[in-house]
């Protein structure tokens, strides 16, 4: 899941008022709910742990590459208590395709060992808590949150949310987090899991960053970048 690198720009914002931008996002929801019935997280985990560390894993790689890499690191550390006594260069090795691998071990040995020094070896499930890990940001929590615990606390803004949310005309904000409070005005708080989810299967299947197939697009009425 990689971090998102916004740009300015997109199109220009519809003069609606913000119940319109309301409804109009109701709509786009709810068309992409039943365009996407299975839409979910893609990292492959059977636990908080297991998602908590792979979502530390996919910052700047693929989810799939994440879950080519996981099933050996989780054999071999399969709780934060292996985790915290883990040997560094062992990590490094087994997550060193994911990219900026010494990094990603250290704040996975470091995450282990918080987890058994503060919340006796389990993963915590209050974003003040989980932001304090090493390893995790807002983004991050997010993901655990709602995936893991089933808790709307926050929108994940990853590449593609951030894109699509532009372009659909739903933020203008050039960071993740100022689109993440753009979003939350907009969409009901017991679907920001599922939007995240959804925006990331249509970014992905019919709105890539370069030629996004707008004939092919179920929401293409309700967007300004359309065809354009």
């Amino acid at each position: 899941m990689a971090a998102p690198r916004l740009k300015r720009g997109g199109p220009p914002r519809r003069r609606e008022s913000a119940r319109a931008r309301r409804e109009r996002t109701a709509t786009i929801l709810d068309r992409l709910a039943r365009e996407y019935p299975d839409a979910t997280c893609a990292l492959t985990h059977a636990n908080p742990f297991q998602l908590l560390v792979a979502t530390i894993l996919s910052a700047q790689c693929t989810d799939e590459q994440v879950n080519r890499v996981t099933p050996a690191l989780f054999a071999r550390f399969p709780d934060a208590a292996a985790l915290a006594g883990a040997d560094l260069a062992e990590v490094e090795a087994l997550v060193h395709s994911t990219g900026f691998f010494r990094n990603k071990a250290r704040a996975l040995v470091g995450l282990g060992q918080a987890l058994v020094a503060d919340h006796d070896g389990q993963v915590p499930a209050t974003m003040a808590e989980l932001v304090r890990l090493p390893g995790v940001g807002r983004k991050t929590a997010n993901v655990v949150l709602g995936n893991a615990f089933g808790r709307d606390e926050g929108i994940v803004v990853d590449t593609h949310v951030a894109r699509l949310s532009r372009r659909l005309g739903l933020a203008a904000g050039d960071s993740p987090e100022a689109i993440e409070r753009e979003l939350m005005a907009l969409v009901p708080r017991d679907a920001w899991t599922l939007w995240a989810h959804l925006l990331i299967f249509h970014g992905r299947q019919v709105c890539p960053a370069r030629r996004p197939r707008c004939a092919s697009c179920v929401v293409a009425d309700l967007c300004p970048s359309a065809e354009l």
